[in-house]
């Protein structure tokens, strides 16, 4: 297997667990997947989220920050809903389950990167100015996955759904991607004023 999932922090994964364990979390949450499962769930695959602030600027690298480690909640052989943790100023927290087109479009990716031979970092990347989420695929499977920046030959996959004009499951180059995302933000040029 290609890929090197990063472990992720100890508190972040308890946080989850947790959350897992409290009825009362389960019940509140927005994922009736969740509230309607009969068995136990377990938090796999942990991928730090990143988001990429400010992509209609392109001067410079990519700004990324951190924001949480995200986890797939399994029930047997799928994935049901997502967790995930962010850290605060007293640490690492449980903030919110998910479910929806993006659980689903998450693991097909995953599958896909499984497949080719070069070995990567799983990560998630958001890009919020287009209500994007990509798996970005970080070239140093050696990395602390809780740093780090787009590097040009790092691959990104965005996730369904994607933006109008961008295909969903296809890897793209940082360094081609990147460009056509600050494209389709830049403002459009008036043609004349008017009258």
């Amino acid at each position: 297997m290609p890929l090197h999932v990063p472990p992720a922090p100890a508190p972040a994964l308890r946080s989850v667990l947790a959350a897992l364990g409290s009825p009362t979390a389960v019940r509140e949450a927005r994922t009736p997947a969740l509230r309607a499962h009969q068995g136990p769930l377990s938090p796999e695959l942990p991928l730090p989220v990143y988001v990429l602030d400010d992509v209609s600027h392109p001067a410079g690298p990519p700004r990324t920050r951190l924001t949480g480690w995200r986890f797939l909640i399994r029930s047997g052989e799928r994935s049901v809903a997502t967790a995930e943790a962010m850290l605060t100023a007293d640490g690492w927290t449980f903030s919110h389950f998910c479910e929806g087109p993006y659980v689903t479009s998450t693991e097909r990716a995953l599958r896909q990167a499984e497949s080719v031979p070069t070995p990567y970092q799983p990560r998630l990347l958001s890009v919020p100015e287009l209500y994007m989420l990509t798996l970005w695929l970080h070239h140093d499977v050696s990395a602390d996955g809780a740093e780090g920046v787009p590097a040009p030959g790092d691959v990104l996959v965005p996730l369904a759904p994607a933006p109008p004009g961008i295909a969903a499951h296809r890897p793209h180059r940082v360094a081609d991607l990147l460009p056509r995302l600050t494209l389709r933000l830049a403002p459009v040029p008036l043609l004349g004023s008017p009258a």
